[in-house]
């Protein structure tokens, strides 16, 4: 699995990641443990980059990329990707698409040590979110 980066994408992504940083591809439907929403209408649209300090074993599927990132997915998302990945930032979104269109027009960007994730509780987060979602 490959996506390109864009200018604009790799542009805010160095300016808001830091160098050496995992960063993970990720649905944000509440599906996995960086989701803090979730619902039936976010099911494969809605998604987010997770920039960690360590490697999460859960997340081993390498998408490879044009602008050097360690980037990764799992195969539970991966089946939301298709050919002609790509990631862009327009109107100070970032962006996904695929051939088959818009995955996402305002794909979220988290950050977290090994440390702070496991002191979070997303699902408390998700529950109180999950009252203004869907």
């Amino acid at each position: 699995m490959d996506i390109k980066i864009k200018d604009a994408a790799k542009d805010y992504l160095a300016a808001h990641v830091t160098a050496g940083s995992i960063l993970l591809l990720v649905t944000d439907d509440g599906s996995n443990k960086y989701s803090t929403i979730g619902g039936s209408c976010a099911i494969g649209n809605k998604f987010q980059l997770v920039a960690l300090t360590a490697e999460d074993p859960d997340y081993q599927l390498i998408i490879e990329n044009n602008a050097g990132y360690q980037l990764r997915t799992n195969q539970n998302d991966a089946i939301y990707l298709g050919n002609g990945l790509n990631l862009d930032r327009v109107h100070n979104q970032l962006v996904l698409k695929d051939d088959s269109g818009m995955l996402d027009s305002a794909v979220g960007l988290i950050t977290y040590t090994a440390e702070e994730k496991s002191k979070l509780d997303l699902k408390k987060e998700m529950q109180t979110l999950g009252t203004r979602i869907c």
